[in-house]
C-alpha cells in the first residue's frame, strides 16, 4: 500500500508540474556533440549521453549501475541457449505505436547488422523470437553468462517508424552515410527529441506518458534538456560562470579550483570506469604514418615496450591531469570484474632502459610517427597526447600529432587510417570480457570480436582465453580472465595510461546523481 501511495504521489506531482505549467529546463554543455541520433551506430559515449535520455532498453542501471527492470519486467534464462524476457505493458513510443515483440526482435536484428557498432552486446545472440506480443526468447549460440549485462546497452527501436523511414539497418557512420536517424528519433524513453541542429543545439522535452514516472525511483522535474556542444573550454566555463548553462559535463581540471570557489555552483567529481591508453597498428607490414619503410616497428615487443617504458606516467598525472587521474597498467579499473589488483602494475617509467630497446629492436637513432589524438573527448586527451610525444622524442622516436575533433577522428580510425592513436574506453557491462573482447580479440568478421581492435593485434593464446571467458563461470572464469590480464601486462598489445576521474560542474541548484560511467540521467535530476 505504501508504494502505490508513493507512485501515486510521483504522477500526480509529474501532472502538476505539467498542468501548472513550471517548466524546469536544464542548459547542458559538453565539448563534443554526438554524431548521430541513430541508437545502433556508434557506441561512443557522447552519443549514448543523450540517446538514453530518448530510448529505453530491455534492462536499465539504477543509480549504483546495478540492473533492474526497463522495458522487460523479468528475465530468466529457461535453458543454456534460450533467456524468456516479460515485457512491459501498456508501453507507447513517442509517436504513439504501442512497444511489443516484435520491436524487440527488430532491434535485437537491427543491432547485429553489419553496420552496427553494437555487435559487442550482441555478439552470442542467434536470433530473438517473439513468443506472444509482450514475451521475447533470445537464443544464443552458446551459453552467455553476462547477457543481462549487455543487454542493458542495446536500446530499443519501433520496427514500424525504422522501415517506414528507411532505417531498418544502423547509419553507416564509416561512409558518413545520412539517413533519416541521423537527426531524427522515436524511443520510449523519459525524454523526446524536439529539435536537432547538429553541433549547434539538441533539444528534448518531458515525455509525459513515460512508463517510469510511475516509480518512486524517477522523481526528477526536469522538463526540457537544452544540450550544446561547446568546444572551446574557456568559451563553456564562461557560459557556466554567466549562468547561459547550468550543466557542464566536462569542465577543464585547470578551473576546477575557480569553480569551487563559487557560491552559485557546485562541483561533482568521482573515478570513471574508463581507462585512457595508446593503440599501435601491429598488422600492417609498413606503416601508413612513419619514416620506417619495408617494416613495421610496433610488430617488435620491444619497441612496444620502449614507448611504454619511456611515459612518465607520475608527470602526467601530477601536471596534465592535475591529480585528476588513476595511473594504471592495466586494462579496466577495480570497478569491473576481473580486476586483479597484482595485475595492476605498469613497467617502470626509464627512459634509458627505452633507447636501449629501441637499439636492440634496431632502431637506435629512433624513428617518426604520426600520433592520431582526439581535442573534444576525454579529459585533456589533446594535452595528453602532447605530453607523451615529448617524453617519446627524449627517447628518439618523434612523433607528430594529429589533433582532430572527436566525430572526424573515430571516421579515421575506424577506417583503420592510423598507426598509433589515444584512445577511453569504459565498461557498460561491467565485466572484463567487454574490454577484452572489443579492444584485444583478433578481429575476425564475427560479432564483437576486435570491434574496436583499429591496431588490429592478434594473439592466439589470449584469442583463446577471451573464447573461454564468453562461456565459463565462477572460479575458472576468475582465473582465465586473471591469466588475460598476465598476458596482456607481459606482450603490450597497447599502451595503458590511466583511468579517468570525472568532475561535473553545476548549478547550485540542479541536483543530478553523478554516475561512474558518466552519464547523466536527466529523469533522477530536480532543477529548483
Amino acid at each position: 500500500m505504501r508504494m502505490l501511495r508513493i507512485t501515486a504521489l510521483a504522477v500526480a506531482l509529474s501532472s502538476i508540474w505539467m498542468a501548472n505549467g513550471q517548466a524546469r529546463t536544464v542548459r547542458w554543455a559538453a565539448s563534443g556533440d554526438p554524431n548521430t541520433m541513430d541508437p545502433h551506430s556508434q557506441n561512443v559515449g557522447t552519443v549514448t549521453m543523450v540517446l538514453q535520455q530518448i530510448y529505453d532498453s530491455l534492462i536499465q542501471r539504477n543509480r549504483q549501475l546495478g540492473l533492474e527492470p526497463g522495458l522487460a519486467t523479468a528475465w530468466r534464462q529457461e535453458e543454456p541457449h534460450r533467456w524468456r524476457f516479460t515485457l512491459r505493458p501498456g508501453v507507447r513510443f513517442h509517436e504513439g505505436e504501442a512497444f511489443t515483440s516484435d520491436d524487440v526482435v527488430f532491434s535485437i536484428t537491427r543491432a547485429l547488422a553489419p553496420t552496427s557498432n553494437f555487435g559487442i552486446f550482441v555478439d552470442t545472440i542467434e536470433r530473438a523470437v517473439a513468443v506472444d506480443a509482450l514475451t521475447v526468447d533470445i537464443v544464443t549460440k552458446a551459453p552467455d553468462p553476462i547477457l543481462p549485462n549487455k543487454l542493458a546497452s542495446v536500446m530499443m527501436m519501433s520496427r514500424g517508424w525504422s522501415e517506414r523511414n528507411n532505417a531498418p539497418r544502423p547509419q553507416n557512420t564509416r561512409q558518413r552515410e545520412e539517413m533519416h536517424t541521423t537527426r531524427n528519433a522515436n524511443g520510449t524513453g523519459a525524454y523526446r527529441l524536439q529539435s536537432r541542429e547538429p553541433d549547434v543545439r539538441t533539444v528534448l522535452v518531458r515525455n509525459t506518458d513515460w512508463w517510469g514516472w510511475q516509480l518512486p525511483a524517477n522523481g526528477g522535474n526536469v522538463t526540457e534538456i537544452v544540450f550544446r556542444p561547446i568546444a572551446s573550454d574557456a568559451t563553456r566555463i564562461a557560459a557556466l560562470l554567466s549562468n547561459e548553462v547550468d550543466f557542464v559535463l566536462d569542465p577543464p581540471l585547470q578551473d576546477l579550483q575557480r569553480l569551487r570557489a563559487q557560491p552559485a555552483l557546485r562541483v561533482q567529481e568521482g573515478p570513471e570506469v574508463r581507462t585512457i591508453f595508446l593503440a599501435m597498428d601491429t598488422a600492417r607490414d609498413e606503416l601508413l604514418y612513419s619514416n620506417v619503410t619495408g617494416r613495421n616497428p610496433f610488430r617488435d615487443l620491444r619497441v612496444r615496450q620502449a614507448l611504454y617504458q619511456a611515459i612518465d606516467i607520475d608527470a602526467i598525472h601530477r601536471t596534465t591531469m592535475r591529480g585528476q587521474s588513476v595511473p594504471t597498467g592495466t586494462l579496466f579499473p577495480e570497478q569491473v570484474n576481473g580486476w586483479v589488483r597484482e595485475e595492476d602494475v605498469r613497467l617502470p617509467f626509464d627512459a634509458a632502459r627505452a633507447r636501449a630497446l629501441l637499439a636492440e629492436a634496431g632502431y637506435p637513432n629512433g624513428f617518426e610517427i604520426t600520433l592520431d589524438c582526439p581535442n573534444n573527448r576525454y579529459i585533456n586527451d589533446e594535452q595528453i597526447c602532447q605530453a607523451v610525444a615529448a617524453m617519446w622524442a627524449r627517447a628518439g622516436v618523434r612523433t607528430r600529432i594529429n589533433s582532430l575533433p572527436l566525430g572526424p577522428f573515430f571516421a579515421k580510425i575506424q577506417r583503420d587510417d592510423t598507426s598509433i592513436y589515444l584512445l577511453g574506453w569504459g565498461v557498460p557491462t561491467l565485466d572484463a570480457l567487454y574490454s577484452f573482447q572489443s579492444l584485444i580479440a583478433t578481429r575476425n568478421g564475427a560479432q564483437g570480436d576486435g570491434i574496436w581492435n583499429y591496431g588490429r593485434y592478434s594473439n592466439p593464446a589470449m584469442d583463446a582465453l577471451i573464447q573461454r571467458m564468453k562461456v565459463e563461470t565462477g572460479d575458472t572464469r576468475a582465473a582465465t580472465i586473471r591469466e588475460a590480464l598476465r598476458l596482456y601486462r607481459e606482450d603490450v598489445p597497447n599502451i595503458p595510461l590511466h583511468h579517468q576521474m570525472i568532475p561535473w560542474a553545476m548549478r547550485a541548484t540542479l541536483d543530478i546523481p553523478h554516475m561512474a560511467n558518466n552519464q547523466p540521467y536527466f529523469r533522477w535530476a530536480t532543477m529548483n
